[in-house]
């Protein structure tokens, strides 16, 4: 369903204006997306960190830390330049657009605007940035997730698994054949403000591996040296 869809997606408005981020997340949520909210730059870094927005609202001028230096900021960021940015500003000449974009925004929406105008620009932007198929189902090899009824099958049957090991077997799906350390899996799965040891990854793969069941266990592979990687390739791994 659109609606189930929309709702996956959070958007982060970064205003030190009370008042406008009131009314945008209003309008935001009547659209049917979960928003959150930052008055400055440093509150909103760790929202970023932690929840990973999919998309960004970047108000210009901040106090501190204005929104084109943030822009820059998490461009510069490997784990956070993929987050697309939409300024929001009362300046409308074309040389602070022209800085906007070149911070790395992906839109540029000057004041006053309309929520039906914001709300379409917002889509437009998800659109483009949207790696192909991140909200349709995977399936590999008869293993089947499904992002929007949060569901995993196996040649059709359900199976039992935790949010934690969505999120994870999510991730190896949809970057398969590529090894990740267990810090970059807590980061990309856990998010970078939660702070738990590195061995909680081998907790939730072993989980996950059991879940999984054994058809497909051995998909989850552990990369001596490094890490784990999702492979449907034979390989010498060490799967305990």
């Amino acid at each position: 369903m659109v609606e189930e869809t929309m709702s996956s997606r959070s958007i982060l408005i970064v205003d030190d204006e009370a008042p406008i981020r009131e009314v945008i997340a209003a309008a935001l949520e009547m659209a049917g997306y979960r928003t959150l909210e930052a008055s400055n730059a440093q509150d909103a870094h760790s929202i970023v960190v932690d929840q990973k927005p999919d998309l960004i609202l970047l108000d210009w001028m901040m106090p501190q830390v204005s929104g084109v230096e943030f822009a820059r900021r998490l461009k510069r960021d490997p784990l956070t330049a993929e987050i697309p940015i939409i300024m929001l500003t009362a300046k409308g000449e074309e040389d602070h657009k022209i800085t906007g974009l070149e911070a790395g925004a992906d839109d540029y929406i000057t004041k006053p605007f309309s929520p039906r105008e914001l709300v379409a620009r917002l889509k437009a932007v998800l659109r483009r940035s949207t790696p192909a198929g991140i909200d349709e189902p995977i399936e590999i090899n008869g293993l089947k997730l499904d992002p929007n009824s949060h569901r995993i099958t196996a040649h059709g049957d359900e199976l039992s698994m935790g949010p934690t090991e969505f999120r994870l077997l999510q991730f190896f799906m949809s970057h398969a054949e590529r090894a990740y350390t267990r810090g970059q899996l807590l980061d990309q799965v856990w998010g970078g403000n939660v702070y738990v040891d590195e061995r909680t990854v081998d907790v939730h793969i072993r989980r996950l591996r059991k879940g999984l069941g054994d058809e497909f266990k051995s998909l989850i592979q552990t990369v001596r040296g490094t890490g784990y990687r999702f492979s449907t390739k034979v390989t010498e791994t060490d799967n305990s």
